[in-house]
């Protein structure tokens, strides 16, 4: 037995760490960001448009930050209408009420504001944010996300000469006002000069691809610079590539990836990338050119790369790259895999968690579906068309508002029957490890997303899913991320961890499908109702619908 006196020492040694451990979580640094948020002239197309500025800004401004960073972001609404923003792969770790989708937070009415606290718990990676209500995405409003590993985590390359960001999308000439939205796509370009020691960002051409104002000095030949790619598109499929250069692939969605070059990346909605772009062609102009996929008529926008020694211009033909091959896509897609012995956020490799070996504890199946409802277009997962309800349903299953959404509205497998109107929720069990496979029977590229979660894409074919199909997954070096592909007349297959208690949307990227019911709620669940597990509600939470009037926790 200890004398006494060592027993007093030893359980104060365990208080100071204990002390120590709270003090070292609590000193993530914090950073701090005001937007206000207005309409203003934007030129994407070459003519003048209505767009959604932040500080005025087309796009928005970038958000820098470092692993475990708080992120305290003011947004003033001076919209004449609700307006709520959301974060695109940040996993808002036990904190589903910041998540910024309706289903969870209520829209920042005009003339108010309402600040987000966030922290980028564990995570690294290239994500971004946009507008969630309605189609004001389309009206611009979003911008890039970085997430820097902490110093002293090894990152498996070279630290590289600039790091820009680069958000991608189709782009329409129509209000964003969805009774006036045609869906007709334009051609786009951009110019992007890298001449006297600075990159600008002219719009006098129609534009479906932006880059950010970032200084640049010195001659860059022979130099390597990171690429942050993100699809911030409504629906379409794009691929990136710039003339006579090589892209090595080394991160998607917050996974250090087996360092692949390719000549040009299918960037699927709602997906991002970085690659590594060295500079190393003779001094001149360089086409950037990004084009659509798997479209009848394939539109083309280019910009231009310049050297700041160039003494040519571009010339020659603008690089072409896939038009709708499918299998080329799909092999791309298969060779992006997880570099097992690079760090994370974490400085563990990537590959120590076997995910491969976890028992599956269920399997979902979603189908997606469209057809008329009321005599209205609908789309539907598993046959349910998602309708909102008058209260984000996370508030109201924390203040226990009856009515408004029922958990198993919507089902693990496809029923097969007419679409039908719902507010459908999923219950998921906290710790469960599951299985998703997402059915596609159309003749469309669907892109998946689900907040809250990084996943492993561990399989995609043609044809239909069956058991035997498990044959194929990759259980070694899967990619990790948080939006997936699903190739037409095809499957994909994912493995979750649910490691994160809240209520998370599940949904197409496709946005006008999103917007007409292709969605739903995944609510992982902890019976203990513990702060262990999940935070509790923000002391400044927003309260609207049947939550209004009612209290969050004293300030």
């Amino acid at each position: 037995m200890l004398p006494k006196s060592a027993l007093i020492w030893q359980l104060c040694v365990v208080y100071f760490l204990a002390m120590f451990a709270i003090v070292a979580r609590a000193e993530s640094p914090y950073r701090f960001f005001t937007w206000n948020v207005t309409y203003g002239d934007i030129y994407p197309l070459g003519v003048r448009q209505q767009g959604i500025l932040i500080n005025g800004q087309f796009p928005g401004p970038d958000i820098y930050s470092v692993t475990n960073d708080n992120l305290i972001i003011n947004v003033h609404n001076s919209l004449p209408e609700p307006f709520l923003i959301s974060w695109n792969g940040v996993q808002q770790r036990r904190n589903s009420y910041e998540d910024g989708v309706y289903g969870t937070t209520c829209p920042i009415p005009p003339g108010k504001n309402f600040t987000y606290i966030l922290q980028v718990k564990d995570q690294i990676g290239s994500y971004f944010y946009f507008p969630s209500v309605g189609f004001q995405k389309a009206a611009g409003g979003f911008g890039g996300i970085r997430i820097l590993s902490r110093p002293l985590i090894p990152v498996p390359f070279p630290e590289p000469a600039g790091d820009f960001t680069v958000l991608i999308g189709d782009w329409y000439k129509a209000n964003h006002n969805l009774s006036k939205v045609n869906f007709k796509s334009y051609t786009a370009c951009d110019h992007i000069n890298l001449a006297s020691g600075y990159i600008e960002l002219n719009h006098f051409f129609s534009s479906c691809f932006f880059f950010y104002n970032v200084s640049f000095f010195g001659d860059i030949s022979g130099k390597t610079y990171r690429f942050r790619i993100s699809n911030v598109g409504l629906q379409h499929s794009l691929n990136f590539r710039i003339q006579g250069h090589k892209m090595k692939l080394v991160e998607v969605e917050g996974t250090h990836t087996i360092q692949t070059t390719y000549s040009s990346l299918d960037v699927h909605v709602g997906q991002s990338y970085s690659v590594l772009v060295t500079m190393d062609q003779p001094p001149q102009d360089f086409y950037i050119a990004v084009s659509t996929r798997f479209t009848n008529k394939v539109l083309t926008s280019t910009g231009t790369l310049h050297y700041s020694n160039s003494a040519h211009p571009v010339s020659g033909p603008v690089p072409g790259g896939p038009t709708t091959q499918i299998d080329w896509s799909l092999n791309q897609a298969r060779s992006i895999r997880t570099n097992l012995t690079a760090s994370g956020p974490r400085p563990n490799p990537q590959g120590s968690y076997h995910y491969g070996l976890i028992n599956i504890s269920r399997t979902i199946k979603l189908e997606s579906s469209a057809g008329q409802v009321n005599g209205k277009q609908r789309y539907a997962v598993n046959s349910v068309s998602f309708i909102p309800a008058d209260t984000p349903l996370k508030l109201a299953d924390y203040f226990k508002i009856g009515g408004v959404f029922r958990v198993g509205s919507i089902q693990d497998q496809p029923t097969g029957g007419n679409i039908y109107l719902d507010t459908s929720v999923m219950g998921a069990d906290f710790r469960g490890f599951i299985e998703i496979v997402f059915q596609n029977h159309e003749n469309i590229v669907q892109s998946w997303h689900i907040d809250g979660y990084n996943f492993w894409v561990v399989g995609m074919n043609g044809g239909v899913w069956t058991p035997a199909s498990r044959n194929e997954y990759n259980l070694r070096d899967a990619v990790s991320r948080c939006t997936t592909q699903v190739y037409p007349k095809s499957w994909t297959a994912i493995y979750v961890a649910l490691d994160n208690v809240g209520m998370w949307n599940v949904r197409s990227e496709f946005w006008a499908r999103q917007y007409l019911g292709q969605q739903f709620y995944l609510r992982v669940y902890s019976p203990v109702e513990s702060i262990r597990d999940e935070y509790p509600i923000p002391k400044n939470a927003l309260l609207c619908g049947r939550a209004k009037g009612k209290h969050t926790r004293s300030l």
